[in-house]
């Protein structure tokens, strides 16, 4: 979360995102997306996780994302 447009992402939005997505979607690669509803932020939050559906390897707000 170094980066300074993802400082603002809550680490409980992020948990809540992998407790219950709007979508769960396996990569080719075996990392997992997750998205989740962020009404603050009016937008959604996409969660990227390593194969093990844990550890979290990316976080951030995805503008462009339709359920």
């Amino acid at each position: 979360m170094a980066k300074p447009g993802r400082r603002q992402i809550d680490l409980l939005d992020v948990k809540a995102a992998l407790d219950r997505p709007v979508r769960r979607e396996r990569q080719s690669d075996g990392r997992v997306r997750y998205w989740i509803w962020i009404s603050a932020q009016t937008a959604y939050l996409r969660v990227v996780t390593l194969a093990d559906g844990e550890t979290v390897h990316n976080a951030f707000y995805d503008r462009d994302f339709e359920p």
